[in-house]
């Protein structure tokens, strides 16, 4: 195998799909975010005006908007899915529509997943479809199911239709053979997510890997919580699949930990977070005929070693049962490289009403400025590829 050595600062590479202009925007953008206080004062300023109806949807959608996300529709992620497409980059459309609260709007959100999973089916640029279970599924019936208590017949009745809607989505992917991801979300209503995503896949990834549950390394037990699901499938005679983060939600899980009297479920420090996420890489690496993995990070030793590993254990670069994959919008140094060298790799497309995805932006936002150094490493990267092309 051709000995390489990846370069994740090759900016002629990752930004090759990027016009002058485009570049541009993309700077100052993230200028703006690398200040803390600028960016919380325009996320909440963004987040206020359009809860008055205020006329700021054209300036949202043509700047944090177009960075972050695919387009209000599947339809307008078409471009975004094209262009990633050329760079053999594939897309992964999530339709980031949150807080929603009632059943209407939980039928609603399914019916978008079901059409989702029907437009990413046969089309090789879409790999993987995705969505959270918060998107069809009220927060309060979540966090009762994973604390064990005892179910009221109302709350049972809502268990069973959020069933109902994952068995939905699933059984549909299942029939078109298109897999999909189920997400993560806060520690405390996880359980019931897992609950769920085990029971899909006890019953849909006996042939296929199809439905994909996720791991966030942040969490003290997220190591053992990989190898435990994986002993639960070899033992029932299906097939795991995951994705490994290392997760979104770090403040908001210390802060409900401190509140509430609990130890917190979150790392002491980024070192053990890191420690294993790269120890759950390997764990997959040494079981690759059992586990189909997804690598979802922004974090360039862990893609970096990853990737070597994989040429020193001689597994093919675009190895099925192994990805990479980076939000829109973020890491471009990482995906287009990656795609360079015949990695598989793919990038979380958001889509949906601006309005609608305005708190997913915001957490966007918040994450990335909270997140040592990110902005700035983006900022830097942007920067050397302005001079580069003499801007």
């Amino acid at each position: 195998m051709k000995d390489f050595s990846l370069n994740f600062q090759d900016t002629e590479t990752a930004f090759a799909d990027k016009t002058n202009s485009e570049l541009k925007e993309k700077y100052r953008l993230f200028k703006f975010m690398n200040s803390p206080f600028l960016s919380e004062i325009g996320t909440n300023a963004a987040k206020f005006a359009l809860s008055l109806g205020l006329p700021v949807k054209g300036l949202i959608k043509n700047t944090i908007y177009e960075q972050f996300c695919g387009g209000e529709t599947i339809e307008e992620c078409e471009q975004t899915i094209n262009k990633l497409g050329r760079s053999h980059i594939g897309t992964i459309l999530d339709y980031s529509v949150e807080g929603k609260t009632t059943e209407e709007d939980f039928e609603a959100a399914t019916n978008e997943i079901l059409k989702n999973v029907e437009r990413a089916k046969n089309d090789e640029n879409i790999p993987f479809a995705v969505f959270k279970v918060t998107g069809i599924a009220p927060l309060g019936t979540l966090e009762k199911v994973s604390s064990g208590i005892e179910l009221q017949e109302k709350t049972k009745w809502k268990w069973e239709r959020i069933t109902c809607r994952v068995e939905k989505i699933c059984e549909r992917a299942h029939a078109v053979g298109q897999p999909i991801f189920i997400d993560a979300e806060e520690t405390w209503i996880q359980t019931a997510i897992d609950k769920l995503a085990i029971e899909m896949m006890r019953k849909f990834n006996r042939e296929k890997h199809l439905v994909y549950n996720t791991i966030q390394l942040y969490r003290t037990d997220g190591l053992q919580m990989l190898k435990d699901f994986h002993e639960i499938a070899k033992r029932e005679g299906f097939l795991y699949s995951v994705k490994l983060v290392r997760g979104a939600y770090m403040e908001k899980e210390r802060e409900r930990a401190e509140e509430k009297g609990y130890p917190s479920p979150i790392q002491p420090d980024k070192q053990s977070t890191d420690r294993d996420y790269d120890l759950a890489i390997d764990y997959c690496l040494e079981n690759i005929d059992t586990i189909a993995f997804v690598a979802g990070t922004h974090n360039e030793k862990s893609t970096k070693l990853l990737a070597e590993k994989l040429d020193k254990k001689g597994i093919p670069h675009d190895h099925q049962n192994v990805n990479f994959s980076q939000l829109y919008g973020m890491s471009d140094n990482l995906s287009y490289v990656l795609a360079k060298y015949d990695y598989n790799v793919s990038k979380y497309v958001p889509y949906g009403p601006v309005k609608d995805a305005v708190p997913y932006l915001i957490r966007r936002a918040n994450e990335n400025t909270s997140v040592a150094g990110q902005v700035s490493r983006e900022l830097d990267l942007i920067k050397k590829e302005l001079e580069r092309r003499h801007l």
